[in-house]
């Protein structure tokens, strides 16, 4: 069976979105990857990103973020 591991869930302040961080370790073996659910009503987004793209994504993210900190 394979086993998920909730890294983290919050609400975005602006529209309510539900995110949850997961990270997905497949029974078959291989490479971990990191579970992105974005819920939205009853509505679900879900991606799975492998490490590097995690990296990469993350490192943007927060680059921007904080490029714009006081902007809020």
């Amino acid at each position: 069976m394979d086993t998920i591991t909730s890294l983290d869930k919050f609400r975005v302040p602006i529209g309510n979105q539900e995110i949850e961080l997961q990270q997905v370790d497949y029974e078959a073996g291989g490479m971990p990857f990191l579970r992105i659910r974005i819920r939205e009503r009853s509505r679900f987004t879900i991606f799975d990103i492998d490490p590097v793209t995690a990296e990469h994504w993350g490192r943007l993210m927060a680059e921007w973020g904080k490029a714009r900190k006081g902007d809020t």
